[in-house]
Order: structure tokens, then sequence, then C-alpha cells
């Protein structure tokens, strides 16, 4: 499995001042709704019920949430570098400003964990989210991701 699997160019998208938490889950329920057809509020509800069970704020200013949906045929990443700092309850105290999304078909199995565990191997490279953090353009997002070092399978 590789990131170019799951995050589509379309999915990347740089965000100014997100007021919380939730609106943050909102905007991605938006683009997921725009993008794989996905009802915004239950994507934002069930991204909102994952957090219930424990922060997904990883450290160092990266957030993977992350839930299972039905209507989704495989995988699905989104990504958002917020302008703006977001507390986020991280493990570490520090606000977010990296957000890896990923969405997964109600009944994933193995493929869910796979993906986390690249795309949390890729966030903890520092060389790359400095890249992202130095970018400003959805597309050079995307290409930062999808060409990052850990991108081996899973």
């Amino acid at each position: 499995m590789q990131l170019a699997e799951l995050l589509r160019a379309d999915g990347v998208r740089i965000l100014g001042a997100t007021s919380s938490k939730k609106r943050l889950f909102h905007d991605l329920g938006d683009m997921a709704a725009a993008l794989f057809g996905l009802k915004a509020d239950s994507v934002a509800e069930a991204l909102m019920e994952r957090e219930g069970l424990g922060p997904t704020g990883v450290g160092d200013g990266i957030a993977l949430p992350h839930a299972r949906l039905e209507g989704l045929d495989r995988v699905r990443g989104l990504f958002v570098r917020l302008e703006k700092p977001l507390e986020f309850d991280a493990v570490d105290r520090q606000p977010v400003d990296l957000v890896f999304a990923l969405l997964a078909p109600a009944d994933a199995g193995v493929e869910h964990l796979k993906a986390l565990a690249l795309v949390s191997r890729t966030m903890r490279d520092s060389h790359t989210c400095a890249k992202l953090r130095a970018n400003s353009d959805p597309s050079t997002l995307h290409a930062i991701l999808t060409e990052a070092p850990a991108n081996q399978a899973a």
C-alpha cells in the first residue's frame, strides 16, 4: 500500500483559522462529501465519536483522526494543513497544524490498520513534516506526501 492509493490530489487542502476540533471535523466531512459522495454530517459524527475514545493528536503538531463509515469501498485519506495551529488535546499538549484523516469502510479490517500504520510512519518523518509546513500549494503538499520515504509496503 502506498499513500498515493489513499490520498487524491484534490483531497489536500490548506485551511485558515479553524475555531475548534469539531469545526475541523465538519470541514473534513464537507471534503469527504465532495470527493467520495459521503454524507458530511455522518463523517463529522464518526470522527467525533472516534475522538471520544481518545485523542488522535499524536504529538509534534500532528493529528491522525480516523473513522469507519458505511458507503466507502476502500480506505480513503484527506490531508489538511492548518495555517493557525489548533488545540487538539494531543498527547504532548501541543497544538496541531498537520491533519491526516483516514476514512475506512465499516467492515475494513487489516487494510484500515495498514493504512493507519503507513500514514503514521510518513507523518513521523521530521523532514516530510518540515516540507509540509514550508509549502502552501495543495498540489505540492500532495506530492510531498505521496513521494515521502515512508511509502514502503505496510
